[in-house]
């Protein structure tokens, strides 16, 4: 997807902040060409793709380096995701991982992100006492985190709590199908949307999108379903395990690089094999250490 201006007053080149950009900055430049990269990824971008048949990519990134890697490979969307709990905290599952936790995440992914969308998670805990709640949760990711746009989950029981927060200046992407942060009350790692229970994912995307969401993810989900919750909605959908007719995908980057060890869900596609990659260096490091190869004298002063 690349970003391009239209004649829409709407969809006008951006314009320099009209009161400053912080210190100056050394225009970035993209390795490959040397020219200066696109403008920043927006959420119009975003919905300029779906009217356009055009697709978006989607990882998660939680520190300084993939967060660069990702934004220079051309990623759109980086996604600092309450994935982390169970990615770089350790947790089996998302649960316990807490907003002083992924602020400081968010920050080195924002403040290391020239061109892509970030998009924050909001773990669980922090938005589903009330929408006062959600919009001061939101409100701290925006300001301490340097998120561009939040993540919540659940489906339009939450449309209410959407709607205050877009009120409030908050960009909200919502998350539903599979909802991880609910996996006790679904059952576990369960499919949902199945036959008769479509029509719910489709409710759900409708009051979601009309409440004000920008997108709407949508986590496994039958590719049928996915098609006919994108047709009903405006809005461009993010998928994962969910077919191939959303406007965006999303992986967790562990997963699409071959860092995490296990087995994979079902709708992943491994693009490299980073575990063994590491494996490998740590161990012909460890090999020259003890053998006394490393350090050489042309690592020496």
């Amino acid at each position: 997807m690349a970003t391009s201006n239209s004649s829409d007053s709407s969809m006008s080149a951006e314009v320099p902040a009209p009161y400053g950009n912080g210190p100056a900055q050394p225009a970035a430049t993209t390795p490959a060409t040397g020219r200066k990269p696109a403008a920043r990824i927006r959420t119009h971008h975003l919905q300029q793709a779906k009217e356009n048949g055009e697709h978006f990519a989607m990882l998660t990134a939680y520190e300084q380096y993939t967060a660069e890697i990702f934004d220079e490979a051309g990623i759109e969307v980086l996604l600092v995701g309450d994935s982390a709990s169970n990615n770089v905290f350790g947790n089996e599952t998302s649960l316990p991982v807490t907003v002083d936790e992924l602020l400081p995440l968010c920050r080195a992914v924002a403040r290391s992100a020239k061109r892509a969308l970030v998009v924050a998670d909001l773990p669980f805990g922090s938005y589903e006492v009330s929408a006062g709640q959600a919009v001061a949760t939101g409100v701290r990711f925006l300001k301490e985190g340097l998120a561009h746009a939040v993540k919540i989950e659940g489906g339009k029981f939450y449309a209410d709590t959407v709607r205050a927060m877009v009120q409030a200046g908050i960009p909200v992407m919502a998350h539903i199908g599979f909802t991880p942060q609910s996996e006790h009350s679904l059952g576990g790692y369960r499919v949902q949307g199945r036959g008769d229970d479509a029509q719910r994912l489709i409710d759900d995307a409708v009051a979601l999108s009309d409440a004000g969401a920008f997108s709407v993810l949508m986590e496994m989900v039958p590719a049928a379903t996915a098609a006919a919750v994108d047709a009903a909605i405006s809005v461009p959908t993010v998928g994962i395990g969910a077919g191939n007719t959303t406007t965006g995908q999303v992986l967790v980057w562990q997963d699409m690089a071959g860092l995490r060890g296990g087995k994979m869900a079902k709708f992943v596609k491994q693009y490299a094999d980073l575990r063994t990659s590491l494996s490998n260096a740590a161990k012909a490091y460890g090999d020259d250490v003890r053998t006394g190869q490393f350090p050489g004298p042309e690592h020496s002063f």
